[in-house]
């Protein structure tokens, strides 16, 4: 394979504006109300009157190690072998919700289809519709840049710089956060 690809989330930038779930929703026509392939999550650390909220921008972590592929038993979900993106064949999906199960970050939606039953949903960094330069939607809206893709080794450079880390997790997960 290829180097693998994958995101780092800045927060220190993160303002929770929801521009990325947005741009997410719009460009790959998801209805509002329905599923979710990026969501942004609060933390909050310490004791009044020293608060501190942190915002991450999250959608599926694209992991090394993917359970959701290893779990799927349709074989409907593969890693790209040129950047290491998980993607899901929505032919092969049979709704059965295995990956969920197996995905320790909950990332797997479902999205009902016509005719009844359902289908697996989940970011995929936007090859389905095309990148302007390589990059997907959400980190091309993001106004104040904390949502950044590339080659994994360039997203440990720049959470590095920042204090930053690898998020943890069995399935090594393709995401740096700051």
């Amino acid at each position: 394979m290829a180097e693998q690809y994958g995101f780092y989330v800045d927060t220190s930038r993160c303002i929770k504006c929801w521009a990325c779930v947005v741009a997410c929703k719009q460009w790959h026509e998801i209805e509002a109300g329905t599923v979710s392939r990026r969501n942004v999550q609060e933390t909050v650390e310490g004791t009044f009157p020293e608060v501190k909220r942190n915002f991450e921008s999250l959608s599926c972590m694209h992991c090394e190690n993917p359970l959701c592929l290893a779990n799927c038993p349709q074989g409907a979900i593969s890693k790209r072998d040129e950047d290491g993106v998980v993607v899901v064949d929505e032919e092969l999906c049979i709704g059965c919700k295995t990956c969920s199960s197996a995905c320790p970050f909950d990332v797997p939606q479902y999205t009902e289809v016509e005719g009844g039953g359902f289908k697996m949903d989940k970011c995929d960094t936007c090859l389905s519709i095309g990148r302007e330069d390589d990059q997907p939607h959400c980190v091309l809206t993001c106004p104040v840049q904390a949502l950044h893709f590339g080659p994994l080794s360039e997203m440990e450079e720049a959470a590095k710089a920042k204090g930053g880390s690898r998020m943890d997790g069995e399935t090594t997960p393709s995401v740096f956060v700051s």
